[in-house]
């Protein structure tokens, strides 16, 4: 399952634990679109990791937090801290990867 976060308080409680793929997009961006069936899938095969999508053009101030300049952009947080970032378009198996996964 996707989360699609826009609230601040909402984004700072649900990247506290865990594993948390966020995924800053905007619903214009064709990379962004073109990222999206893998960060679905990730979700559906790792439910051990959250997955949120964060739509730039609704939470200014998380992108700004986040100092996300381009889009797609991924973090990868683990324990409350972001401690990955990937800018731009990747492929599947990149994405396995980044997120630590086979």
């Amino acid at each position: 399952m996707i989360l699609k976060i826009t609230d601040v308080a909402e984004f700072n409680k649900e990247t506290a634990e865990g594993r948390v793929l966020v995924d800053f997009y905007a619903d214009w961006c064709g990379p962004c679109k073109m990222l999206k069936p893998s960060v679905e899938k990730l979700a559906e095969e790792h439910p051990e990791i959250k997955v949120i999508e964060v739509n730039v053009d609704e939470a200014g101030e998380l992108a700004a937090r986040y100092r996300i300049n381009s889009i797609p952009s991924l973090i990868y947080f683990e324990g409350g801290k972001p401690v990955d970032q990937s800018i731009g378009f990747i492929p599947e198996p990149r994405l396995k990867a980044f997120v630590k996964v086979n």
